[in-house]
């Protein structure tokens, strides 16, 4: 029996494509053991704003080292307070203040969502299986972290260090991988290599598709 596996960073409420990748897998790793991406979507993501156009909505996080691990983020003493006066310009988010007309499973999405009083791991794994049931999805999430994998690991080996850690036989990826992994490679090691088709929907983020529904 095959065992699926997929290996992504934790998203801040990434577009629906991402999800895809939960429905596919048997365990799904939070990518959380490398340098943080200062200029990706771990920590932020668009939204529109009162203007009608994408603008950059960003967790409050404490100021760390350039080198510092995904998983070694935390968030400023007051992220509450300050999330919620950053999203004042976004008119989805507006719900925030009527949350009565949310249904169960939004309101505690949202509840997630402003729940800073842990890591940014932990915050955005929780923010993502509150999605993912919202979606019908039902995520068996394991964080790279708690994988005790050598430090000198890098890029394709790293990777496939995980999927053996776990016993998995097929690596599955989304398309924007297809330039990092070597099919031969993984199948040298008893590991078959699938990618996912390429995306055709909405990129914006899919808190912005699930604010907006009004059920």
């Amino acid at each position: 029996m095959s065992v699926n596996v997929a290996v992504m960073q934790p998203y801040f409420f990434p577009y629906l494509g991402y999800f895809r990748l939960f429905q596919k897998t048997d365990i799904f790793v939070i990518y959380d053991c490398v340098q943080f991406p200062r200029r990706g979507f771990v920590h932020r993501n668009k939204f529109l704003n009162d203007s009608g156009v994408l603008d950059w909505l960003t967790l409050p996080l404490e100021r760390e080292p350039r080198k510092v691990s995904i998983s070694d983020l935390k968030f400023t003493q007051s992220a509450k307070s300050e999330f919620l006066r950053r999203t004042k310009k976004f008119p989805v988010f507006q719900i925030l203040n009527d949350m009565e007309k949310l249904t169960f499973s939004k309101r505690l999405l949202v509840e997630s969502m402003l729940n800073f009083e842990r890591t940014l791991t932990e915050y955005l794994i929780d923010t993502l299986i509150q999605t993912a049931k919202i979606l019908g999805c039902n995520p068996n999430i394991i964080r790279s972290s708690n994988l005790d994998l050598r430090c000198e690991l890098r890029g394709e080996e790293r990777i496939l260090s995980i999927i053996k850690k776990l016993g998995g036989s097929v690596y599955i990826n989304s398309p924007g991988g297809r330039s990092l992994y070597s099919e031969e490679t993984f199948k040298s090691r008893g590991i078959r290599l699938e990618f996912l088709p390429d995306f055709t929907g909405s990129k914006q983020s899919v808190l912005q598709s699930i604010l907006s529904q009004e059920n």
